[in-house]
C-alpha cells in the first residue's frame, strides 16, 4: 500500500449493482450470494429504486434499478440498457466531503457538489447525505470505475447496520484499458486500488458468502 494513501475498499461506502429489473435483480444476488436484499427505497427525481444488504460494517451492496413509477426521468446511469446485473459504479465514505472537493480541484480534477441526497425509507423516516461526484472519462456505458464520495448526515444510520447481513467484501479490484490514469486519478483523490490493464472496463469484488467466495462484477 502506498503511504499516505487510504486502501479503496476499506473506504468503500457501497458498491452499486445496476440492473434493468429490481425484482430480478434481488433474485439473480440471492441466487449467488444465499442473502435476499431488503427494499430500500426510492429515489426522487432521479427515477431509480433500490435494494440493500450489508457487506460487513460500514459496507453495503446496493442494487438500483430503474423505478417503474418515473418513467419520465432520464436513464443517466444507463440502467435499462444493462442486459445483465454488473457492478456500475462505487461510493467513497468520508466524513469532510469539503475537503474532498478541494483536494480533488487542487489536482485538477472535474467537480460536481457538494448535491444534498434523501431517500424515504419503508418505515417513513428518511436518510440523508451529501455526495461529490467526479467528472471524467473513464467510464464505459454504465460502468464507472471512478468513485463518487457520500458523507451521511448527523442522525442517518448507516444501511450496512439494519440491512440484511451475512456477506462481507473481501477485496476490490478494477480492469481497464488506461490502467495507468484510473490509478492515477485513484491517488489524487488519496485512494490506493489495485488497477491492472484489460480491453473493457470493469470493476470487480469478491464478496464472502452463505455460499462462499463469490464474484460480482
Amino acid at each position: 500500500m502506498v503511504q499516505g494513501l487510504t486502501d479503496i475498499k476499506s473506504a468503500v461506502d457501497h458498491l452499486l449493482l445496476g440492473v434493468a429489473d429490481l425484482d430480478r435483480g434481488v433474485e439473480w444476488v440471492h441466487d449467488r450470494l444465499g442473502v435476499r436484499a431488503a427494499a430500500g427505497g426510492v429515489h426522487p427525481g432521479a427515477g431509480t429504486r433500490n435494494a440493500l444488504l450489508s457487506l460487513g460494517a460500514g459496507h453495503y451492496l446496493e442494487i438500483i434499478a430503474p423505478d417503474p413509477a418515473q418513467q419520465a426521468a432520464n436513464d443517466e446511469r444507463h440502467l435499462r440498457e444493462l442486459a445483465a446485473p454488473r457492478l456500475i459504479t462505487f461510493a467513497v465514505t468520508t466524513k469532510d466531503i469539503d475537503s474532498i472537493s478541494a483536494r480533488a480541484r487542487k489536482a485538477g480534477l472535474d467537480v460536481s457538489g457538494p448535491h444534498d441526497g434523501s431517500r424515504l425509507l419503508p418505515s417513513g423516516s428518511s436518510l440523508r447525505w451529501r455526495t461529490l461526484a467526479i467528472g471524467n472519462d473513464m467510464g464505459a456505458g454504465a460502468i464507472q470505475p471512478v468513485p463518487f464520495f457520500i458523507q451521511w448526515s448527523p442522525g442517518s444510520p448507516h444501511p450496512s447496520s439494519d440491512s440484511p447481513k451475512g456477506c462481507i467484501l473481501e477485496s476490490l479490484e478494477f480492469q481497464h484499458p488506461d490502467s495507468v490514469r484510473l490509478k492515477a486519478i485513484f491517488e489524487a483523490l488519496g485512494l490506493d486500488g489495485r488497477v491492472s490493464s484489460r480491453p473493457d472496463v470493469r470493476i470487480r469484488a469478491t464478496v464472502k458468502s452463505p455460499k462462499g467466495r463469490v464474484e460480482l462484477m
